[in-house]
């Protein structure tokens, strides 16, 4: 009995220290995201009292907006990097990638929590939710109903493949080796998982053809939403590292600098790829559709824009970054790219749809704090996790050194 005891004070000191703020409590990301985040919460408070129309401008027009064309179907692409690049280290083989699969499987994971999660701001009857998940009201031959369901999977190989990160944070031998041996079988669900649900969300679109300006409609669109999410991933992938990399630098070991300079290296030929086979059939589809008169004017102009300046222009920069292993200007094609498939799914779901209709959507500006928070809340999560748990430093080690002693004092 006294050993029970002494075992859950331990792991009550442990959480308890766990718990204790690491770092400056001052700081600029501090400063700016702590009062977004209690602006969002109370109006979420108004909008699950009030109803949609109290905090935003959707309507029966417009039932989709900004909570869905950011939230979930731009941030679902932005996350697909934990799939790429589980994919590259587990089932190809390509070791170099392994320090930071821990960071882009968390980053993923958290995506999906997050965005999949602001399904239920959007929903006007948000006890509903469950509705897609069991076919109720839709059938199981929707694509909401399959998009559901891959979701709630594809989280849980997610956490299944960043469970081993947890038990070594605990401290836990025998739960880490059972967790090591699924994250494979982890990884190949995962991955199925993706290819479809990625695809899945642009043919939720294919039931809108009447309302999307016929530049950004077609019948390919679901398989322009899966290679997309192959080089968004990879973006936010060097995106994430080159700020992780600041931030967390003194967890990474020694050459840690050099070893990132050739991991995005590496990811920038594969973002080359990617890219080049979107705007190839991008370029396909317009010129086989005859699409030249629909150039002229402001959504022509706004096309152009997209497809040159944030595909065409990136994936030059990427390969040529890549082959000069000139790493700054791979960073600014990372950057462009994360615009430009922003840009995208916004015109798709939101700038592009009902493009010929006067009351255009506008996004109230508590959509737009509500959206931030989302964000910001992803980041304090991310940021809580990696400072207590091995996730950018070396793995092997069990449990934080506070923990070790702790165990150690109990033998």
């Amino acid at each position: 009995m006294a050993r029970v005891a002494d075992e859950r004070q331990s792991l009550f000191s442990f959480f308890k220290d766990q718990l204790r703020p690491r770092g400056k409590l001052i700081t600029p990301f501090n400063v700016i995201s702590i009062p977004v985040i209690i602006a969002g919460v109370i109006i979420l408070f108004f909008r699950f009292t009030q109803g949609l129309g109290a905090t935003t401008n959707l309507s029966q027009q417009n039932p989709w907006g900004i909570w869905i064309g950011f939230d979930v179907v731009t941030g679902v692409a932005f996350a697909g990097g934990a799939y790429v690049l589980t994919f590259a280290v587990y089932v190809m083989r390509m070791d170099k990638f392994h320090p930071i699969i821990r960071a882009t499987v968390l980053n993923g994971f958290l995506a999906y929590v997050f965005y999949a999660g602001a399904l239920v701001f959007d929903l006007g009857r948000p006890w509903h939710v469950i509705n897609p998940v069991i076919g109720n009201a839709f059938g199981y031959n929707s694509v909401l109903f399959l998009v559901a369901w891959h979701f709630m999977l594809y989280m849980t190989a997610e956490f299944v493949e960043f469970s081993p990160v947890i038990t070594e944070w605990l401290g836990l031998k025998k739960a880490r080796r059972v967790a090591n041996s699924l994250t494979l079988a982890a990884v190949i669900l995962g991955i199925s998982l993706s290819t479809l649900h990625q695809s899945g969300l642009g043919a939720l679109f294919l039931m809108a053809k009447p309302k999307i300006h016929p530049l950004w409609y077609s019948e390919f669109i679901p398989i322009f939403f899966f290679v997309s999410s192959i080089f968004a991933g990879i973006s936010m992938v060097i995106f994430e590292s080159t700020i992780s990399h600041r931030v967390f630098k003194m967890q990474m070991g020694p050459g840690s600098h050099e070893r990132l300079n050739e991991i995005i290296i590496g990811l920038a030929r594969g973002a080359t790829i990617a890219m080049f086979v979107y705007y190839f059939f991008k370029a396909l589809i317009f010129i086989h559709d005859d699409q030249w008169a629909l150039i002229k004017g402001f959504w022509g102009a706004w096309y152009l824009t997209e497809v040159l300046g944030f595909v065409l222009v990136p994936m030059v920069l990427f390969a040529y970054g890549s082959r000069h292993k000139a790493v700054g200007i791979i960073k600014i094609a990372a950057v462009l790219t994360l615009i430009g498939v922003l840009l995208n799914r916004l015109n798709i779901s939101v700038i592009a749809f009902n493009w010929n209709v006067a009351d255009k959507y506008i996004p109230h500006w508590m959509e737009i704090v509500v959206t931030l928070t989302v964000v910001f809340s992803e980041i304090w999560i991310f940021r809580w996790i990696v400072n207590r748990m091995p996730v950018m430093r070396e793995p092997g080690a069990l449990g934080s050194p506070n923990r070790k002693r702790e165990l150690q004092s109990l033998n």
